[in-house]
């Protein structure tokens, strides 16, 4: 969590930007995040950052054209120095990933005091913005990033049709009616980037989750039929990565949908749905296989030592993962990483 003073030096620096950009990771967290940020003062524009997990050199001059006073860089694992030294202006990252040394940027990250921390940048977004008119946005980065806030008692109260009694994450982000709204938030963000950007525009102007739920005004029932539209082609492929649960501790998963990723959804569900397995869940791209992995029980040092030696990248969290494997490695990878779940 954010100290008292780092709420008050980020609610400050906000206050005086006058053209502030604010480059998120493109997953409901990340969303969240920008949202609550955003609609604090509503100066500025938002970014989403796809491509994954790095910030470089590669983004500075998108962001010169821009011309931001300030950026804010929400829930992206790394920002390398090259990008830092680019852009050349004042500089706030709010994260929770793996901490990073780097020089001349304002760095927020709880897992720097305590290497165990597992605070989504939802929750420190909503320590800055505290508005209770967006509680349901910042209830929604926190279960989509699988973590139950503090806060989730007075999100009951307030908003009890879409919370009922139950503190079960799992019933609560696959059951519950605000499920259906984490879901929607990692789906708005997929497909052609011009809807993609839309979405996001209305989301910025979204005064109730009702809006949307219940299709109360026009611009709610946009993103629920675009939310329906997205999640049949998921329900599709889900039912098909179902058929490929079988004895073995690892499921995976192969599809080659080029324009729809679905990769991280797939990998929670099947996760929840199977937690003595690992699941993998693969998409090739561009001669690369980008993946997503899930258990309920430590992956992470099992994938880095899998790594050794391998084309590729990969990091993330505990029990969630991610990685890209050049596919002239994917099977060596793959022969890896089972040894070393063998052997943890």
């Amino acid at each position: 969590m954010l100290t008292p003073q780092e709420i008050t030096l980020l609610q400050e620096e906000l206050k005086t930007a006058q053209n502030p950009l604010f480059i998120h990771d493109d997953d409901a967290d990340g969303l969240a995040s920008f949202l609550l940020l955003y609609r604090i003062h509503k100066e500025g524009r938002g970014f989403i950052h796809k491509t994954a997990p790095r910030l470089d050199a590669r983004m500075v001059r998108k962001v010169l054209e821009i011309n931001p006073d300030k950026i804010f860089i929400l829930d992206v694992p790394i920002v390398e120095q090259e990008f830092i030294d680019g852009v050349n202006r004042p500089l706030f990252w709010i994260d929770h990933h793996q901490p990073l040394e780097r020089k001349n940027i304002h760095y927020f990250n709880p897992r720097i005091k305590d290497p165990l921390a597992y605070i989504p940048t939802t929750r420190m977004a909503y320590q800055i913005s505290a508005n209770p008119n967006d509680l349901w946005i910042a209830a929604i980065g926190c279960l989509a990033d699988w973590h139950l806030p503090d806060f989730i008692e007075q999100a009951k109260e307030q908003y009890p049709h879409l919370l009922t009694k139950t503190t079960d994450l799992t019933t609560i982000v696959y059951q519950e009616p605000i499920g259906k709204m984490v879901k929607m938030f990692f789906f708005l963000l997929k497909g052609p980037t011009s809807e993609v950007h839309k979405s996001v525009k209305i989301l910025t102007r979204i005064e109730s989750p009702d809006e949307i739920l219940k299709q109360e005004t026009p611009p709610g029932k946009f993103l629920y039929r675009r939310f329906e539209q997205i999640n049949q082609k998921y329900e599709i492929l889900l039912k098909e990565a179902k058929k490929q649960i079988h004895r073995g501790k690892i499921v995976l998963f192969y599809y080659t949908d080029q324009q729809w990723s679905f990769t991280s959804n797939l990998a929670n569900e099947l996760a929840t749905l199977h937690p003595t397995k690992v699941i993998i869940i693969a998409r090739s791209k561009s001669g690369e296989m980008k993946c997503s992995l899930r258990a309920q029980f430590p992956i992470l040092k099992s994938l880095e030592k899998a790594l050794v030696g391998i084309q590729g990248t990969g990091g993330g969290h505990d029990n969630a993962c991610g990685t890209v494997i050049k596919q002239e490695d994917w099977e060596q990878f793959l022969e890896n990483f089972k040894r070393e779940l063998d052997h943890a």
